[in-house]
């Protein structure tokens, strides 16, 4: 879709009565506010982004195969900024749960963030194709990451 036909869309859809006109039902305003846009819950996203790159990339080029690879300065580094990512992740599920957020997203951050560990020392302890699924196990758990948080809010019951 070229960005004349976006912005064309966008403006169209903008006006409650032409959103109406076209079926669109503009969001109420008492509807929850997605939490992907809220600084904290955007840091993690980017993060977890970037994290997952970075072992689709060693996966790609068989770097992470090799046996010495995770006592590298790279993979160190990784495991620290992966550290960093389950703080957050955890800072994020206590944020909701001091809002007394109802829901799954506070208790799939707490597991995202108890888990990322775990899965730092499977890929650590495993070598040739077992490091291989610990690390596709690792960009599930990273992609999952992303997914959650930037998934809408259900609707307001």
């Amino acid at each position: 879709m070229s960005c004349g036909a976006v912005l064309a869309l966008a403006l169209l859809t903008s006006d409650p009565a032409v959103a109406a006109s076209l079926g669109v039902v503009p969001a109420a305003p008492d509807a929850p506010v997605a939490v992907a846009e809220e600084p904290l819950f955007r840091d993690i996203v980017a993060r977890a982004g970037g994290l997952k790159a970075r072992v689709e990339a060693w996966a790609a080029d068989g770097a992470a195969l090799a046996a010495d690879f995770p006592a590298g300065s790279e993979f160190q580094a990784f495991k620290a900024d992966t550290a960093e990512l389950a703080r957050l992740d955890m800072q994020a599920h206590l944020v909701l749960a001091e809002r007394d957020v109802d829901g799954d997203l506070k208790c799939i951050l707490r597991g995202i963030s108890e888990d990322l560990p775990v899965r730092i020392a499977a890929v650590e302890a495993s070598q040739g194709p077992e490091r291989a699924v610990a690390l596709s196990e690792l960009v599930h758990l990273l992609d999952d990451n992303v997914a959650v948080i930037t998934a809408p809010p259900p609707p307001a019951a």
